[in-house]
């Protein structure tokens, strides 16, 4: 099964579409394949908090997958955006008014990316944050049905608590899973927060430089968050550009765009915590520092 091709790289603009009550789980299917092959086929699946969060932190994978006759990009969004910044013309919308316009860009960018599926889970900030090992997951049967080799996620260093809880989110749900059914790589990825600081040997540079014209136009679809005063746009773009120039002192640049990611498969052991992963990272950091500052 191969993609079909795209006549142009700009942000769609189709017709009203029948969306579900925003509290509801909605699933959106490009080429309309039935549920079941089409999470199958995906071979790369990000995991974010936000509709957008996908473009920002694993436009690696989509790249990957763009128009590639095995590959195939997915995507599951967690929580419903209702408490997003808004101004300018969106500054009078309502929660429930900025759900439904969040939930259709995600689909806008879905259907120009061309994603093999994304999901939109539709849950509150507060019900990801108050979930606890061992309760029903709903990314669990998501992550069987799909099986990825490739999966993105949020990292343990994000400033956003809801970024964070979708991490810990994902990670009950990668925990329960038998070793086989895991993914082979797991990139834990920047968005509130970068990871520059990352030793070298512990960054991991996911090249986001084919197809620039896509990368702008899927994050262009999120116009509720442009206008609505924050130009995640610029600031996504310009972060990739500067992790490439910014990555070696003394080399030149090999890459145009790279997204920083941390390797989370070692939290596939349900013996680490996050909190004892991350205090090694913080330590290297900190021995970095100090030992250039010694020279």
């Amino acid at each position: 099964m191969t993609h079909s091709p795209t006549a142009k790289l700009a942000p769609l603009r189709p017709g009203p579409v029948a969306l579900q009550d925003s509290m509801a789980p909605d699933l959106f299917i490009p080429d309309q394949l039935p549920r079941d092959p089409a999470l199958r086929r995906c071979t790369h699946l990000a995991i974010g908090a936000h509709a957008d969060d996908l473009e920002i932190m694993a436009y690696h994978g989509i790249a990957a997958c763009y128009q590639h006759p095995e590959l195939w990009f997915g995507g599951i969004v967690v929580t419903d955006g209702a408490s997003s910044p808004r101004s300018g013309p969106y500054a009078a919308y309502t929660d429930e008014a900025i759900q439904q316009c969040r939930l259709k860009e995600q689909r806008q960018a879905a259907q120009l990316g061309q994603y093999g599926f994304v999901s939109q889970l539709g849950l509150s900030s507060e019900q990801v944050r108050n979930h606890k090992p061992g309760q029903p997951n709903p990314l669990r049967e998501l992550m069987l049905a799909v099986a990825p080799d490739v999966l993105y996620l949020h990292n343990p260093a994000d400033k956003h608590e809801t970024h964070v809880a979708v991490l810990k989110l994902a990670l009950d749900a990668l925990r329960s899973l038998k070793p086989i059914e895991q993914p082979r790589y797991v990139y834990g990825c920047e968005v509130w927060r970068d990871l520059d600081w990352l030793p070298d040997d512990k960054k991991i540079a996911l090249d986001c430089s084919p197809h620039p014209e896509l990368a702008a136009a899927l994050l262009a679809c999120f116009d509720s968050q442009i206008q609505g005063g924050k130009r995640y746009d610029l600031g996504t773009l310009g972060r990739r550009q500067a992790n490439a120039t910014y990555s070696h002192p003394r080399r030149v640049d090999t890459l145009q765009s790279v997204t920083w990611a941390m390797d989370l498969s070692p939290l596939l052991n349900p013996g680490l915590s996050l909190h004892d992963f991350m205090e090694a990272q913080l330590n290297r950091f900190r021995e970095e520092v100090l030992q250039t500052l010694a020279m």
